[in-house]
């Protein structure tokens, strides 16, 4: 017993230490989490955590909160997911209390816009990173390059909602891969 709630006391201050760092939110985390989860401890493997990550999307919910909690739970159950859920968000309750008593007073002085304006130019970088990286291990045909193209264009240019674009890109790709299989099934 007092192993496992050292185990999971290491889990809450890694996701603690996620969520304290990657300001931007669930995108901006995913790098963290495969260093430290998969790299570093070994915790859970790549593909556990683009399921993981994936599955958090399409769930109600925080994309951070949620990745966290179904990490958690694939290694440790009940209380994997409670550490590592209230590891994720309590940086963020900390911050903006302290926010919220201070920032009236602060914000107008030149250091602190300064700061927040490289805070940005961080996230950006995350972002653009977590994105790369998703794409490098998602997109592994020319089927996932046109799904992937047409999704952006369909989104940003056309202005169509990203809910329908990801149903049709489901059963487009449900409809495609039953499609492979009745190929293979035939030769």
């Amino acid at each position: 017993m007092k192993k496992d709630f050292k185990e999971i006391l290491q889990f809450y201050m890694v996701f603690f230490k996620i969520g304290l760092l990657t300001i931007g939110g669930g995108y901006a985390m995913l790098p963290m989490i495969e260093k430290e989860i998969v790299e570093k401890h070994g915790w859970s493997t790549d593909e556990e955590v683009m399921d993981s990550y994936a599955l958090a999307q399409s769930i109600p919910g925080v994309i951070a909160v949620n990745t966290a909690t179904l990490l958690g739970i694939k290694w440790k159950g009940f209380w994997g997911a409670v550490a590592a859920s209230l590891g994720v968000i309590s940086p963020s309750i900390i911050i903006i209390t302290i926010i919220a008593v201070f920032f009236t007073k602060f914000r107008e002085v030149s250091e602190v816009a300064n700061a927040f304006r490289g805070i940005r130019i961080a996230v950006l970088a995350l972002l653009i990173l977590s994105i790369y990286k998703m794409i490098q291990k998602i997109v592994h045909d020319l089927w996932g390059i046109f799904l992937a193209t047409l999704s952006f264009i369909s989104v940003l240019i056309v202005g169509i909602s990203p809910v329908w674009v990801i149903i049709g890109a489901t059963i487009l790709s449900i409809a495609i891969y039953y499609r492979k299989e009745k190929n293979n099934d035939n030769s």
